[in-house]
């Protein structure tokens, strides 16, 4: 019964697939409950639930890792996930004002962020070929298909360096983020697929490659709501994928937000270590995101799984969660008030 409690605690997330239908399906306040819930209710929890840094324990950790459950949660989400953007196209402003039309499309973005692009980041990590298989399939939801190429081969050996484009400077804002990361990760995205087509003697690898192939069926995507569903749905849930592309990158900009990476005695990079991300322990936030806020350990050991991450004592601490933290990073001179102080708290401000 604990085991099954503990499995359980992860299905908690799929709330929002529960709201997101209200979204689609109702009209007035329910459009919008999606975003009252992320970005109200788990916030104002967040201040009055203090963070949890419990660890498991070394037996623990064994039967969480062997037990498959905690895969099939994950799994659950690609069929959930389609289900959901097809009841989307079928109801979105048939029956709505603009402004509940507005609140479904939020609705639908943060379903594209909170899982099909960060469910997709935590099976893009892992090996077999189904599991990639559904990563990809999560990431064609959100057309952010680059992103199974980057992150595992650009993010995750530049983060905390100048070379990564989704790693946020001391004093860059979210805005100025946005700009960076959105180019920077497509144009590395691309550079990284033909450079493995080319050690893969691939004919034409500018041509042949994965990133071709990713655009080549997001598009086929794309084209097929526009023959069944027309033009207006179309812009819709291109609109929508943009929204969970923002809150992507937004989990990114908090993740990093300053820290750097020293250079050895000769010019190359120290070894990424727990204090190159900013961790939250914040239990409803870590819930919501499948142990995402546990960032430090993630990138110490990006071989772990979600439900076997740790709390590292070297781990910088964010003051809230993140939903939290993303409310306050759009407010710039709050952001860099509360997080500088953080830094300095951790001996984390840079020299220069």
């Amino acid at each position: 019964m604990q085991n099954f409690i503990k499995i359980f605690k992860y299905a908690t997330p799929f709330v929002l697939y529960f709201l997101g239908y209200l979204s689609f399906t109702k009209s007035g306040w329910y459009c919008w409950t999606p975003l009252i819930y992320t970005f109200f209710m788990v916030p104002m929890a967040e201040l009055f639930i203090a963070p949890n840094p419990a660890n498991l324990d070394a037996a623990e950790e064994q039967l969480a890792k062997a037990n498959q459950w905690y895969d099939i949660v994950l799994w659950c989400t690609v069929p959930l996930q389609y289900f959901l953007l097809y009841t989307f196209f079928t109801h979105i402003g048939s029956s709505q004002s603009n402004v509940d039309t507005l609140g479904s499309i939020i609705g639908m973005g943060l379903l594209c962020g909170a899982f099909g692009i960060n469910v997709a980041h935590e099976l893009g990590h892992r090996t077999n070929k189904f599991e990639q298989f559904l990563a990809k399939s999560l990431l064609l939801s959100s057309l952010y298909m680059h992103f199974f190429i980057e992150h595992n081969k650009g993010h995750h050996k530049h983060v905390a360096t100048p070379n990564d484009p989704s790693t946020a400077k001391f004093k860059q804002t979210v805005y100025a983020f946005w700009i960076q990361t959105f180019i920077g990760t497509y144009l590395s995205a691309w550079h990284i697929a033909i450079e493995d087509a080319k050690k893969k003697k691939g004919f034409l690898p500018a041509i042949f490659n994965e990133m071709m192939l990713f655009q080549i069926i997001q598009l086929g995507l794309v084209l097929l709501i526009f023959i069944n569903f027309g033009i207006t749905i179309t812009a819709y849930f291109i609109l929508a994928a943009f929204l969970g592309a923002i809150l992507l990158e937004s989990v990114n900009y908090i993740e990093h937000y300053g820290l750097q990476r020293a250079k050895g005695q000769e010019q190359q990079f120290e070894r990424v270590q727990p204090h190159h991300s900013w961790n939250s322990n914040h239990i409803i936030g870590r819930l919501m995101l499948f142990e995402l806020s546990r960032h430090s350990d993630h990138h110490y050991l990006a071989s772990r799984k979600y439900q076997i991450l740790r709390n590292l004592d070297e781990a910088p601490q964010m003051p809230t969660g993140y939903p939290g933290m993303i409310i306050l990073s759009l407010f710039p001179p709050i952001w860099f008030k509360i997080m500088h102080q953080q830094m300095r708290k951790y001996s984390l401000l840079p020299n220069n």
